[in-house]
Order: structure tokens, then C-alpha cells, then sequence
């Protein structure tokens, strides 16, 4: 009877301890163990913006769209453009000409300063030997030489003046043409923005506009979920972080029909926001006198890479999806200890 009793203690003693143990185990798993469920899938959303604005004349995509990089979403009405890219030609054609003439310009006053300076060499010589003669040529005859040198002087002076004026003239123009070649190259540029394209392979989202629209320069008029940038965010608790490590294989499962994938912690964020530390007017921290005796942990972001090449086919993946995340940091110790 009593080693009924004394077995029957024991057992129930057994018992106990192993719910203690059980429950305990369950609870650091609950409070440490690197899991989370409250994971986000993310993806870079890239916000399509016109560069010129106008009408919009043709839409070439639907909402939810898949595009490839350089395909054309949308084209605004390109006839102003087009006027704009003539009227730059011209304008290029006109200081073009500008220079041509600048050019000839030039070259006259190259020849009339030649000449000039060689008038200049024979009135000063004709006055020299006048006034080198003055027992024989009249004292009239070597003034009027002298005369003569010095108007010849002062118009090779003009001459050289008008040379540099139509070098100043020629800079001038060369410096119009390269205006012109500006303008021309933003209005060739103009026309060929007229046309927004995707600028990575994607998904179109969020489709606002419509054949008729005014499409104003750098507004929005739809999302480009880039489709190579998928990732998954997990806000792991605070208790949790001792326990992961960049490089950890992790474990990813959708709430959307319990997809699994596999992953790696890729990185850890270094901040979060915090409510109870504002600066006050003075620069110093205002800190609120109330505690909580019941304090949770702070949960932070961590960056988790998804496999994508071994992804279940027909896999949707959207950015807002909810996923439950599980670290396995022993996997990744195990991994480096055999590539040792």
C-alpha cells in the first residue's frame, strides 16, 4: 500500500518537474529564441514623374502591369517640343552663320591692317629721307612728310583696333554657337523625355493617368514596384538581438497560403525612433517622470535577403505582406565551421 502511495508521489513529482521544464523551455523560446511573426515584406518603389509636362496623348500600360526596363508607360503630347527642337536648330544655324561672318570680318581687317601698316612703312620712310635732306627738301615739304607719317600711324592704330573688335566679335559668336548647341541639346532631350519609360523591370502600380490628363513636370502619376528588390523586413524584440548574426539562414513564411521561402539576416538596424526622449526648448532632453512598471521591449527592424532562386514557382510576393520569420543562427555556425 504504501509503495502504491510512494509511487504514486513520484509520478505525480516526475510530472511536475517535467511541466516545469517544458514550460520553461516554452517560455525562453518565447522570450529569446530569434523568431518573429511580425515580419513585412518590402520591395523599392520607384515614383514615375514626367521631366516635361504637357497633355497626355497615349497610355501605354494598365494597373498592375508587369514592364521591363526602357519600356514606354506614357507619352505626352511632343508637338511644342518639336517646335522648340526647330526653333534651337535655328538658332544654331544662325550663330553658326554669325561666326562665318565673324570669320570674314576678320580677315578684312587682317588686310586692311596690312595695308595700312604698309602705307605706314613708306610715309615714315618718305618723311625720314625728307627730313635726313633738310639742306635740299623746304621746311613745308618735310612737315607735310611728317603729316603724312603721322595720319598713316594713326590709321594702322585704327586698323589694328578694328582687328581686335572682330576678334572680340568672332569669341562672341563662337560663344553663341555653344549657347545654341546647349539649347539644342535640351531641346532634342525635351522631345525624347516626352516619352517616360520604366526605368527598371517592375510592376505597375497605382495607375493615375489617363489619355487627357495635364501631366505636370516632376508630380507622381504612378508607382513602379521594382520586382528584382524584394526583401523582408522582421521587427524582432529587443531580448531577441544577442542571437542574431549578419549571415544567418532564416525561415520565411507568408501568411498568404503559408508559403515558405529561405532567407539571410542581412543587416541589423542601428536606431529606431524614440517617444519619451524629445528635446525640449532648451536643447535638453524632456523626460517623462511617469514609469511603467510593465516595460516591453523595443522591436527593431532586421533586414532579411530572400532566395529568390530557390522560390517556389508562382510565388506572388507583394510589398505589405505579413510574414513570420525564424532564425536559425546554429545553421550558420555549423555552415562556417565546414567551409573551415
Amino acid at each position: 500500500m504504501k509503495t502504491t502511495l510512494y509511487l504514486r508521489i513520484a509520478i505525480t513529482a516526475i510530472v511536475v518537474l517535467l511541466a516545469v521544464i517544458i514550460g520553461y523551455a516554452l517560455w525562453r523560446h518565447y522570450m529569446y529564441s530569434p523568431w518573429t511573426r511580425d515580419g513585412r515584406v518590402r520591395a523599392d518603389v520607384v515614383r514615375i514623374a514626367p521631366d516635361v509636362s504637357g497633355l497626355v496623348t497615349a497610355v501605354n500600360v494598365v494597373d498592375n502591369q508587369i514592364v521591363k526596363q526602357g519600356d514606354v508607360l506614357f507619352v505626352i503630347d511632343h508637338a511644342r517640343y518639336d517646335d522648340a527642337l526647330e526653333q534651337a536648330k535655328a538658332n544654331l544655324a544662325a550663330a553658326q552663320a554669325q561666326v562665318a561672318a565673324a570669320n570674314a570680318n576678320i580677315d578684312a581687317a587682317r588686310a586692311g591692317t596690312a595695308q595700312s601698316r604698309s602705307n605706314f612703312d613708306m610715309y615714315a620712310a618718305q618723311s625720314e629721307r625728307r627730313q635726313a635732306l633738310a639742306d635740299v627738301v623746304s621746311n613745308e615739304d618735310r612737315a607735310n612728310a611728317r603729316a603724312t607719317a603721322d595720319a598713316a600711324r594713326a590709321t594702322l592704330s585704327r586698323a589694328q583696333a578694328g582687328q581686335e573688335q572682330a576678334l572680340a566679335a568672332q569669341q562672341q559668336a563662337l560663344a553663341a554657337v555653344k549657347q545654341a548647341q546647349a539649347a539644342l541639346a535640351t531641346a532634342q532631350l525635351n522631345v525624347q523625355r516626352t516619352e517616360v519609360r520604366a526605368p527598371v523591370d517592375g510592376y505597375v502600380t497605382n495607375l493615375l493617368v489617363r489619355v487627357g490628363d495635364y501631366a505636370s513636370a516632376g508630380a507622381p502619376r504612378l508607382a513602379l514596384i521594382d520586382r528584382h528588390s524584394f526583401w523582408v523586413d522582421g521587427y524582432f524584440e529587443e531580448t531577441k538581438l544577442p542571437h542574431l548574426h549578419i549571415g544567418d539562414p532564416v525561415d520565411i513564411r507568408l501568411m498568404s497560403g503559408g508559403v515558405r521561402l529561405h532567407g539571410t539576416v542581412e543587416g541589423i538596424a542601428r536606431g529606431i525612433a524614440g517617444a519619451v526622449d524629445p528635446v525640449g526648448n532648451d536643447l535638453l532632453a524632456n523626460i517623462d517622470p511617469t514609469f511603467n512598471w510593465v516595460r516591453l521591449a523595443q522591436r527593431v527592424p532586421v533586414r532579411v535577403r530572400i532566395d529568390t532562386e530557390h522560390m517556389p514557382a508562382d510565388t506572388v510576393l507583394v510589398a505589405g505582406q505579413t510574414a513570420t520569420l525564424i532564425v536559425h543562427p546554429d545553421a550558420r555556425g555549423a555552415a562556417v565551421t565546414a567551409v573551415r
